[in-house]
């Protein structure tokens, strides 16, 4: 993975942290945005940790870039507080979850470990952050062009479950699942999973799995 934060006491002290659980590797370390995303371009690291405020560039502008040109890549934004309003720029830039400073070694890596499953870790003081400010009634979630097995895929993806998951429980080929996620993006309009999840749990799926 990738840190990038300005503060180089973070930056080493989570890669002290990280090198100390199992799998997980530190391939560089940056202190602003715009070295994050030319650093991912040449490193392909599975998951950005990203701060939101840096000097060059910010942490939902280094997030919309990378994402850009690299959409597999897992962001984790780096933050003091969940409530940030930053955080939900960064939802609906395709950030997959947030990570607050201070954060447990337990939290951590779950949430690291998360995100570089596809998986998307947010409070539901962030969603309902993200939902607040949709502006648009058009926006609304078309479920009608959603066929059934599809609302099952994405009732999960809602729930934060990753890729690998939502085949177990639906019995489903990896292939399969990825071809349904690929269609539900396209019927709501949205490129990332972060999105999906915001629209998903606008429309009440996500709350029972």
């Amino acid at each position: 993975m990738l840190l990038a934060d300005d503060h180089p006491v973070v930056r080493h002290g989570l890669t002290a942290l990280l090198s100390t659980l199992h799998g997980m590797e530190v391939v560089g370390q940056v202190g602003s945005g715009r070295e994050a995303v030319r650093e991912t371009a040449l490193l392909a690291p599975d998951v950005v940790v990203m701060d939101l405020r840096m000097p060059d560039l910010g942490g939902v502008e280094a997030t919309e870039r990378i994402l850009r040109h690299n959409p597999s890549v897992g962001i984790l934004i780096l933050t003091m507080f969940e409530e940030d309003e930053m955080v939900v720029d960064a939802i609906h830039a395709g950030a997959r979850g947030y990570l607050v400073k201070g954060a447990e070694q337990e939290e951590i890596e779950r949430a690291i470990r998360a995100v570089a499953a596809g998986e998307a870790i947010f409070s539901s003081a962030v969603v309902a952050g993200a939902l607040g400010r949709r502006s648009s009634p058009s926006a609304q979630i078309p479920l009608r062009q959603i066929t059934i097995r599809e609302r099952e895929v994405l009732n999960l993806i809602a729930a934060g479950i990753g890729n690998e998951d939502i085949s177990r429980r639906l019995h489903l080929a990896p292939k399969t699942v990825g071809n349904h996620v690929s269609s539900i993006f396209h019927k709501l309009g949205v490129a990332t999973r972060s999105q999906a999840i915001v629209l998903a749990r606008d429309a009440g799926l996500g709350r029972s799995v």
